[in-house]
């Protein structure tokens, strides 16, 4: 019986359904976070009667046939790129992106890391960095005697120095920017890697044209939506007890062929 081996991979997919959004789940409060959803798609069908044959020497025509599916895999595990909400923190090194774009990361091997979380802090040497104190690129530091740090929405930082009359402008943050942005790789630690499926990063300033803008003292929460999370759960955990029901169905099925006497 097919159905045994048809309901096992349903229930696998449900497993890997539910691993998806107990993850989602589990990042509800992280920084930037994006959700992910399973996508999944049918296997293999044996044809019994295949379609579009002749069913006699005149030339008919079979119009439907008949086809046997031998169950489902997992396709994609897709990450859904909409914008988070905005929280607003009062840190002013706290900085969220309004639209497209993702900070560039400079790891310490040198390779570049992108990020939407904006959740950064100063070294010791002045320069802002991410909470595991890699470097924000292009690398701005911030003058030791600043009392006062200003980032527009453009991305410009600006230090108010005392006995200064004017801001001092000390960097200009920018933004970097992915055709396909559900091709990046996650590395855990909110960084992602570009990939080929990403395409190559496009760089430039917030705000100008493909790059969404900055909003100092904010951060961009995670876009999980707890509602869809959970109904989500139940359906695919309702989808799991029906595959279970189809493979205790079919071995009550086998027994009493078995028994036949």
């Amino acid at each position: 019986m097919q159905s045994l081996s048809i309901a096992a991979t349903g229930m696998m997919a449900q497993q890997l359904n539910v691993e998806v959004i107990s993850n989602n789940i589990a990042n509800m409060s992280t920084s930037g976070f994006k959700r992910q959803r399973a996508e999944f798609q049918d296997l293999l069908y044996q044809n019994l009667r295949r379609v579009g044959t002749n069913s006699s020497d005149s030339g008919t025509i079979v119009p439907s046939g008949v086809q046997i599916g031998l169950g489902v895999k997992t396709g994609a595990v897709y990450r859904v790129m909409s914008q988070g909400d905005m929280n607003n923190t009062g840190n002013k090194l706290d900085m969220a992106i309004q639209g497209r774009g993702y900070f560039r990361i400079t790891m310490p091997s040198g390779t570049d890391s992108y990020t939407r979380a904006g959740n950064f802090q100063l070294s010791p040497d002045g320069q802002i960095v991410t909470s595991d104190g890699y470097t924000v690129a292009p690398g701005i530091t911030i003058p030791q005697e600043a009392i006062d740090i200003t980032i527009s929405k453009d991305g410009q930082v600006q230090a108010t120095i005392p006995g200064q009359t004017a801001p001092q402008i000390v960097g200009q943050l920018e933004l970097s920017s992915f055709q396909n942005e559900a091709g990046l790789e996650a590395q855990g630690d909110n960084l992602f890697i570009e990939t080929a499926a990403s395409g190559s990063p496009t760089t430039g300033a917030p705000g100008s044209a493909g790059f969404g803008s900055l909003q100092q003292g904010f951060l961009e929460t995670s876009n999980v939506n707890a509602v869809t999370e959970i109904s989500d759960l139940i359906t695919a955990q309702r989808a799991y007890e029906m595959n279970a029901k189809i493979i205790t169905a079919s071995d009550e099925m086998m027994s009493v062929t078995s028994n036949l006497k």
